[in-house]
């Protein structure tokens, strides 16, 4: 077993217990820039992959363009945490758009939702829709005992950095 095989499952069961991350990019001018965003996240051989339904024209996808990494931060009201630092890239090639659709689609709940709920989002291959893929190079989990009680472990997994 290797050190991403011990934090990748308790990274996602948190992340997809909670849902909803706080996505920061850096701008082209070097200044950072938050958001709250869905991501899914799925090992894929043997590493560990994001994805975030998203436009293509968004602001973050300009942010991406200049500065291809994004923090996606997780944290809820008992304090569990988890972080991943990641390489971030937009993809809109339609087996990729669609896979990534398909993998909301039928996400298991909460994080799991249809995306035609979007109003512009019809099908997978709408010109505005894009898949952004997550790959982390650091990944961190903390339960909230740790903090509020000195219980527990936190759980830290890096890729040479």
């Amino acid at each position: 077993m290797t050190e991403l095989d011990a934090v990748a499952p308790p990274f996602i069961a948190m992340a997809h217990r909670i849902v909803w991350a706080s996505v920061a990019t850096v701008d082209r001018a070097d200044r950072p820039r938050s958001r709250v965003l869905h991501p899914i996240w799925e090992v894929v051989d043997g590493r560990l992959v994001g994805w975030i339904a998203t436009d293509p024209t968004s602001i973050k996808a300009a942010h991406l363009e200049a500065h291809p990494f994004a923090s996606v931060n997780y944290w809820d009201a008992t304090h569990d945490t988890c972080t991943a630092e990641c390489r971030a890239e937009l993809l809109l090639d339609d087996d990729v758009r669609t896979r990534v659709w398909d993998l909301f689609a039928n996400g298991p709940e909460p994080v799991g939702y249809d995306p035609s709920i979007i109003p512009f989002w019809n099908t997978p291959t709408d010109d505005q829709f894009a898949a952004l893929r997550l790959d982390p190079y650091r990944l961190r989990v903390m339960p909230g005992t740790v903090m509020l009680k000195g219980e527990g472990e936190v759980l830290t997994w890096a890729d040479g950095v």
